[in-house]
């Protein structure tokens, strides 16, 4: 059975990631990508039966674990009566697809056991394993290959390879598993202390570019450098989680599969690697998104492969009996096909923060951001699926609507700024009208349909009763300022009625729901930070510290978090680490921290004019706090 969510860790090379949990077991990677089927799945069933890489003492043992610091080698250290072993994982970033477990004795002399069960295709292929000329284990089955390189002994135990050894103070034995084509050579071996130091160096080098100044800097940059983990090197797009089918509550079917690139985190994805001081990252990112998006407007998807892929068919795996028997598991996202007016306005917004950041446009992209509006502006008035991806029906969602006024926003803005002293032509200047037109008139529908008066706040959809935690964005997004009635009144009803526990819900699913889905999951936590962010920018900073400092204590011993927490069993659910999660917390803590903040520089804050590409105005530590 595997572990609770918050007891794995996560190493990555830019192409994959593994999770390793407490007792030193591999229990979940795709190679070689993220998206790739798993070859070790018992995250989402069982040790035996699906595949796992354990390496530990054969006895008791008192465990910690850190990342070394600015870095993603995960260091485990085993206490014995015996001894202590430390263990150290890895997956170096620059020669091929390795995982690398080095075990080092620290003190005495500490008998270890590893255990090595390869199930490609989630669980489902058996290997056929065989010893090469060099004595290296080699696994295969149809496509893939796994080469375990070690000089510690080997021996199969049923469908299973087993090593008992012995550690002792001042020695060390590695562990090297590397992935490659079965019908190629093996992948060539490296020397894990050198990859170790090339790792180590990559990671601090990279660390040494985040531009913090928070409170919480540790924090902080442990959050950049997890986004980092789950950027595809290749294409520069970014993974929402590398992982499946954890569910958003335990026993139930809320489990989807999260291994690939939404729009909708775009804007505050590059927020937060530009404010960071990381530009190539947001770059990669934009240039990904450009891609992506390219082809029949009406085409457009609210997420892709992290190559850009469209064709995401979702199934269920049915031999997986599911994460503490959550089912079902998917692979793919239906959500892919569905219909988000949401997602325009994210990637006009992306793209016009990434123009005032000194990222370029090229005239294709320009030509498909045309293209991109002349079909928004048909489709606007559409109900659609919504930020949530409910598979209830289509609905007139407000925040859909308001994400629409955004494209329609930033696209003006784009043309007055960058555009109008080029010698517009009269094609231009007819379809900006025809984009004020739509702008104003979306303003005006959304204060009439999405706001009831009796509430004083604006609603889930139009015509209804409930509330949603997307109605936070509204002046973080500039459609109202942060002061305005409407929107003090809609963050006053959100803390009384979305507020549980300390933390803040999507919706309420705890009765009948909208989404098509039985009730009942976690705190989605990106909304938490979002009401954070409401309250510093309503001055109301104590009670946006403490609030951030309650979500900050839900990050596990090594500063993960997944994408929603459950108040009622104190545990993290839903799929791990969340990208979206990450992002959030980091900007939040840039929104506390700094007099202009990625909330203030995406609603278009005055104070925040002119100072695009460069670096915030920091507040001095004893203010903060004290001012927004």
């Amino acid at each position: 059975m595997a572990l609770l969510i918050e007891d794995y860790a996560l190493v990555g090379d830019g192409r994959s990631a593994a999770l390793i949990g407490r007792d030193g077991s591999v229990d979940w990677l795709c190679w070689p990508r993220f998206d790739a089927s798993a070859c070790f799945a018992a995250l989402l069933g069982t040790r035996e039966d699906h595949g796992h890489w354990k390496i530990a003492p054969a006895g008791a043992a008192t465990t910690t674990r850190r990342y070394l610091d600015d870095t993603l080698v995960l260091e485990t250290i085993h206490e014995t009566p015996e001894g202590v072993v430390r263990v150290l994982d890895y997956m170096p970033v620059e020669d091929g697809t390795h995982l690398v477990r080095l075990v080092e004795g620290v003190r005495g002399r500490v008998a270890m056991r590893m255990d090595l069960v390869v199930r490609f295709d989630y669980g489902s292929a058996v290997p056929w394993v065989s010893r090469s000329e060099n004595d290296d284990l080699r696994a295969i089955a149809g496509p893939n290959k796994l080469v375990l390189r070690t000089r510690a002994p080997l021996k199969g135990v049923g469908q299973s390879t087993v090593s008992d050894f012995t550690i002792e103070e001042g020695r060390s034995t590695a562990f090297v598993l590397s992935w490659g084509l079965s019908h190629e050579e093996d992948p060539p071996p490296i020397e894990p202390r050198k990859v170790l130091s090339g790792t180590v160096d990559y990671w601090r080098s990279w660390c040494r570019r985040c531009r913090g100044g928070t409170p919480w800097d540790a924090v902080l940059t442990r959050s950049l450098l997890t986004l980092k983990a789950l950027i595809y090197r290749p294409t520069g797009g970014i993974v929402a989680a590398p992982t499946t089918s954890l569910p958003e509550q335990i026993g139930g079917v809320r489990n989807w599969d999260y291994r690939f690139c939404w729009l909708r985190d775009s804007t505050f994805t590059l927020l937060a690697l530009m404010d960071a001081g990381y530009i190539d990252e947001a770059r990669a990112w934009r240039d990904w998104l450009t891609r992506a998006v390219a082809g029949s407007p009406a085409q457009a998807h609210i997420l892709y492969g992290i190559a850009g892929e469209r064709l995401l068919p979702e199934i269920e795996l049915d031999w997986l009996p599911g994460y503490e028997g959550s089912r079902p598991v998917r692979v793919g996202n239906a959500a892919a096909q569905q219909f988000q007016l949401d997602v325009y306005g994210e990637l006009f917004d992306a793209l016009y923060q990434a123009h005032q950041r000194g990222m370029r446009a090229d005239e294709s992209g320009v030509r498909v951001g045309r293209a991109l509006l002349d079909h928004l502006e048909r489709v606007w008035r559409e109900p659609d699926e919504g930020i949530w991806e409910v598979r209830g029906g289509r609905k007139h969602f407000v925040h859909s609507k308001v994400m629409a006024w955004v494209a329609f926003d930033r696209a003006i803005k784009f043309y007055e700024e960058h555009v109008a002293d080029e010698e517009p032509t009269a094609g231009d200047e007819t379809a900006v009208a025809r984009w004020r037109a739509a702008r104003d008139e979306i303003h005006r529908e959304v204060c009439d349909k999405g706001f009831d008066r009796e509430r004083n706040s604006f609603v889930q959809f139009y015509g209804a009763k409930d509330l949603d935690a997307s109605l936070l964005l509204i002046a973080h997004m500039g459609f109202l300022p942060q002061d305005d009635p409407r929107v003090v009144g809609t963050v006053e009803a959100i803390g009384r009625e979305l507020m549980h526990d300390g933390f803040v819900l999507r919706y309420d699913t705890s009765g009948q729901t909208t989404d098509g889905l039985p009730a009942g999951e976690g705190a989605f936590l990106p909304c938490s930070f979002w009401y954070a962010d409401n309250l510093i920018g309503l001055g109301r900073c104590d009670e946006a510290r403490a609030l951030i400092e309650r979500l900050l204590a839900l990050c596990n011993d090594v500063g993960l978090l997944a994408e929603e927490y459950d108040p009622v069993r104190k545990r993290q659910v839903g799929n791990f680490p969340q990208a979206f999660s990450h992002v959030a917390l980091v900007n939040t803590l840039l929104n506390f921290s700094r007099a202009v903040g990625p909330a203030k520089e995406r609603g278009g804050d005055p104070d925040a004019a002119g100072q695009a590409g460069e670096r915030p105005v920091m507040l001095p530590h004893a203010a903060q706090g004290a001012t927004s």
